[in-house]
């Protein structure tokens, strides 16, 4: 059986996308990186939906990224609860870059064909690490950065969302039978969703998410 390293935040994102691979019949190996996130609750339901998809291994990795300028990082830069204009300050720099490697060695280490990342160009805020081109031309590299491709064999990066609205993604949780309420996706650390920062913002404008929410 195939097996695929899932980077899971513990937001909607990317568990769908650990699903949609569980569903491809890859034998799922979780990531979730901790580097320094405000939103401290991303990683217990990082935990919960690597168990919910009974993943073979969940690893999580502590890096500390808080040097780096971003509002999801750094005490002294608020998080924004109104829609700017261009990249917003909750972009953490070079952070997919970061994780995507760190998921390609931990693929080659066990054998995997395949990195599942739960990025989405249609939604995305303005991030540029979640446009088609980055996938794209992140996969160039891999076809050369690795012993694994060297030798001739591939390590897919597959993001199976990136052209899914926040709408689709929801309507795909429902079809996998996805627990939604185990999902953390607000950029604060509060005891309910705030309601105002961006992925907030994004995930409240879908129709009925406000109903599901409450379950959640």
């Amino acid at each position: 059986m195939k097996k695929a390293v899932c980077l899971i935040s513990g937001g909607i994102d990317s568990f769908v996308t650990s699903a949609i691979a569980k569903k491809k019949n890859y034998k799922i190996y979780c990531l979730t990186v901790d580097y320094g996130q405000k939103a401290r609750k991303e990683i217990e339901a990082a935990k919960k939906i690597a168990k919910f998809l009974n993943a073979e291994q969940h690893l999580i990795l502590k890096i500390d990224l808080t040097f780096l300028k971003s509002a999801l990082t750094r005490k002294d830069i608020k998080i924004p609860e109104k829609k700017i204009k261009g990249i917003p300050s909750t972009y953490v720099p070079a952070r997919n870059t970061i994780f995507i490697s760190l998921a390609l060695g931990y693929a080659e280490t066990i054998g995997a064909e395949a990195v599942f990342i739960g990025v989405n160009s249609v939604d995305f805020s303005g991030y540029p690490d979640c446009s088609p081109v980055y996938i794209k031309r992140f996969q160039n590299l891999i076809d050369v950065a690795t012993k694994t491709t060297i030798y001739g064999k591939k390590i897919k990066l597959c993001a199976p969302i990136i052209n899914f609205s926040k709408e689709k993604i929801i309507k795909k949780a429902i079809s996998l039978g996805l627990d939604l309420s185990i999902t953390w996706s607000c950029y604060k650390n509060g005891e309910k969703p705030c309601g105002k920062c961006p992925s907030c913002r994004i995930l409240f404008s879908i129709p009925g998410i406000l109903k599901l929410r409450k379950e959640m």
